[in-house]
């Protein structure tokens, strides 16, 4: 399966959508060791910070050759600053440029930014037409839930391709994905790919999104932490029907602690371990008991301290497995 985002051919059509404070450079290599995604989008950036060269929205951008091909998702309100943020990514060889428009929190939506320009079809298809007339990588959107008339219309300005997440901006990330209402902003546009996303967990609901939307492609966020294999799997699934064998609990203790190394690497011991202590929670959904584990590392202080958290974990989940497997199977 191909598709293609103006010039750039993406295979498997599988992305993985942005989570802010989460799909960091080291979280987004390590998927890409592992096969099956097809582009990778970075955290939201401010279009002004860039210009003005924040470090911080320097950082949000930060790649490497293996990397890629990658989006840079911005936000903003000004059509002008947009374009000129776009311009300079392409300047720096980014791969796509993704204007956020579905972004629910305050300090977004306060600057006419994010799911606010959901209000003004107007300005946002302006606003995309400007990016799109300056540069020659592909322009897409993200977008809400209930915005046909809006996704006609980013059509009609030239983007490449919306990615639509499932839920309206007034639920938030909360309640179930509606894979009814992607199918009606599917069936809107007129000639780019639209990519359904929320709730994707397995390769089954990868594929009941594609045969229940008619989306071309899935992008998936939190799934990705709580199963780190989700792509290799489900490009699989998707090619040939097969089911990959699931991670065991070591494999996934693996994969969180080399996270966790990458992470050292790139911003050393004292920013990184305490960047990862929520990010360590996005991955103990599998887990079962996890009790000690969230006490401890919400406190991480040293990669040797999440060795201990670590043992200290092992040693105090076992014989609650046990106790829940004895009660779950009674003689």
């Amino acid at each position: 399966m191909i598709l293609t985002l103006g010039p750039l051919s993406i295979s498997p059509p599988l992305f993985l959508a942005p989570l802010a404070g989460y799909t960091n450079l080291p979280f987004r290599l390590l998927l890409r060791e592992r096969g099956g995604l097809g582009l990778c989008t970075t955290d939201l950036v401010n279009a002004r910070s860039l210009l003005e060269q924040h470090p911080k929205a320097l950082e949000l951008i930060r790649t490497a050759p293996d990397d890629h091909p990658l989006a840079v998702q911005l936000y903003g309100a000004k059509p002008e600053e947009l374009r000129d943020a776009a311009v300079w990514l392409e300047q720096q060889g980014y791969n796509a440029v993704d204007i956020n428009m579905g972004c629910p929190v305050r300090k977004v939506c306060r600057t006419g930014s994010g799911s606010a320009l959901l209000d003004n079809i107007a300005a946002a298809q302006r606003l995309v037409s400007v990016v799109v007339n300056a540069v020659r990588i592909p322009v897409t959107c993200k977008v809400r839930l209930g915005t046909p008339e809006l996704a006609r219309a980013l059509d009609d300005a030239g983007a490449a391709g919306i990615t639509v997440h499932g839920r309206t901006r007034q639920q938030g990330f909360a309640g179930n994905v509606n894979l009814a209402g992607i199918r009606a902003l599917a069936q809107a546009v007129r000639r780019i790919p639209v990519i359904g996303n929320g709730d994707i967990t397995t390769p089954q609901d990868a594929k009941r999104m594609l045969d229940e939307t008619g989306c071309a492609g899935i992008a998936i966020g939190r799934g990705a932490f709580y199963n780190p294999w989700i792509f290799q799997q489900t490009a699989r699934y998707l090619a040939t029907g097969e089911t990959l064998p699931e991670p065991d609990f070591e494999q996934r203790v693996a994969f969180m602690a080399r996270h966790l190394d990458r992470m050292i690497e790139l911003y050393g011991e004292f920013h990184a371990c305490r960047q990862f202590r929520k990010v360590a929670l996005a991955y103990i959904k599998p887990f079962g008991p996890v009790t000690e584990f969230r006490r401890r590392v919400v406190q991480l202080e040293s990669r040797s301290e999440f060795s201990e958290i670590l043992d200290a974990y092992r040693q105090w989940r076992e014989p609650r497995l046990k106790s829940s497997s004895a009660a779950a199977n009674p003689r």
